[in-house]
């Protein structure tokens, strides 16, 4: 190759550090199809031949043979690359559906938290009037008083049930 074709092949990213790179995030998208659940990997798009080598690689049990097992996928993921772009567009998704429902359950928590504290309880409940109308304010308030004066643990998971409906509710 001669010195200016090699870097035209540079200038568009598909030199030696590129081509690693992206054989390394093969590799760990196929790492990380062994990882995921089995439900979550029923949900992404994949053809018969790649659902067999996944599975095959979730069941190699050596670690060295696992590695060569997830390098082995990796080669078929790079053959298969509409395939390969699909789940990784599903599996990001997934991720980002998670994050915003560990962020609502978190929200929640640190409501129910408020709630349940003396000094921030009186803003909380008014949080909880304007977030959630439907909400009986006055079963929160006595299930509230419960935790502050009997430290009732059964209430706070009252309080929290109660909310998560209301998000449920909400939501819909």
């Amino acid at each position: 190759m001669h010195r200016h074709e090699e870097e035209e092949v540079r200038s568009l990213g598909r030199g030696r550090s590129a081509k690693k790179r992206e054989a390394k995030a093969i590799e760990e998208l196929a790492q990380r199809l062994t990882e995921i659940t089995a439900s979550e990997l029923g949900k992404l798009p994949k053809s018969p031949e790649l659902s067999t080598e996944i599975e095959l690689a979730r069941s190699t049990k050596g670690n060295s043979s696992r590695k060569r097992q997830i390098k082995h996928l990796a080669g078929v993921l790079r053959d298969h690359e509409e395939q390969r772009v699909a789940i990784e567009a599903a599996l990001d998704g997934q991720s980002v559906m998670q994050r915003q429902e560990s962020l609502a359950f978190h929200h929640l928590e640190e409501l129910r938290d408020r709630l349940c504290a003396v000094d921030t309880f009186s803003a909380a409940l008014t949080e909880v009037r304007t977030l959630y109308p439907q909400l009986d304010d006055g079963k929160l308030a006595r299930l509230a008083g419960s935790v502050h004066e009997h430290n009732d643990k059964k209430a706070a998971r009252e309080i929290f049930r109660r909310l998560r409906k209301a998000e449920e509710i909400n939501d819909v």
